[in-house]
C-alpha cells in the first residue's frame, strides 16, 4: 500500500456548542491553563446534497471545507460525511472524513457525481487543545460568536467545560449549517451562502 494514499477516519464526533459574547475570557483562561495553541484560520464551508435533498432530509451532510491560514498549522481541506445526530445531552454523530489536496478540486468531482451545492458558510475559527479535548473559538459569518469542545467522552468535555468557566453557558444543540440555513432563510438570502467581510 501506497505510504501516499489517504483513508478515509470514521469516527464519532462529541462536542459542545455554546455561544458567549467574547472570546477574550476564554482565550485568557485557555492561557492560564497552559492550553497548546494550534492555530487560526478561515474556513469556506460549502456543503454538497442530491438534487432531491435526501441528504439533508435524513439528518446527514457532505461537506468540503478548505482553509486560508492566518496563524499556525494548516488543517488542510477536508471532505467530511457527518451521519444524523445520535440522542445524546451532547451533539454526537458518526464522521467519514478524508483529506483532499483542493477543496475546488473535491466540490467538482462531487458535481460531476450529482451532487449540487445547498449551502456555503464561512467561519472564522481559532483551535486549542486543553487536556484532551479542542477548544475551537469560532466567529461564522454573521452568527455571533461560539465555542466548540470536542472529546472522546461526556466526562472529558464537561470537565474541560468547566475549567473554562463556560458550565452555566447554555448549549447551542444546532450545527453551523442549521444556523446558517435558518439567517439566510429570515433575512431572504437565496444563494445561502454566508462570507466573512472582506478585511
Amino acid at each position: 500500500m501506497s505510504p501516499h494514499r489517504h483513508i478515509p477516519i470514521m469516527a464519532i464526533e462529541l462536542e459542545i456548542k455554546l455561544r458567549v459574547d467574547s472570546h477574550a475570557p476564554v482565550r485568557e483562561r485557555l492561557k492560564a491553563l497552559n492550553a497548546e495553541y494550534v492555530g487560526t484560520v478561515i474556513e469556506r464551508n460549502v456543503m454538497l446534497d442530491r438534487a432531491d435533498g435526501s441528504l439533508r432530509a435524513s439528518g446527514c451532510g457532505l461537506r468540503v471545507r478548505a482553509t486560508t491560514v492566518l496563524d499556525g498549522k494548516d488543517p488542510g481541506s477536508k471532505v467530511t460525511f457527518k451521519g444524523p445526530s445520535a440522542s445524546s445531552t451532547l451533539k454526537c454523530r458518526e464522521e467519514v472524513e478524508a483529506k483532499v489536496e483542493s477543496g475546488d478540486d473535491a466540490i467538482a468531482l462531487l458535481e460531476r457525481l450529482g451532487f449540487r451545492r445547498s449551502l456555503e458558510y464561512h467561519k472564522k475559527r481559532e483551535r486549542w487543545r486543553l487536556d484532551d479535548c479542542v477548544v475551537e473559538l469560532d466567529t461564522p459569518a454573521r452568527l455571533g460568536l461560539f465555542v466548540e469542545i470536542e472529546g472522546h467522552g461526556e466526562d472529558s468535555i464537561r470537565a474541560v467545560q468547566k475549567r473554562l468557566g463556560l458550565e452555566t453557558f447554555p448549549h447551542i444543540p444546532l450545527s453551523y449549517v442549521d444556523l446558517t440555513a435558518r439567517y439566510c432563510e429570515e433575512h431572504g438570502i437565496a444563494n445561502r451562502k454566508l462570507t466573512m467581510p472582506a478585511s
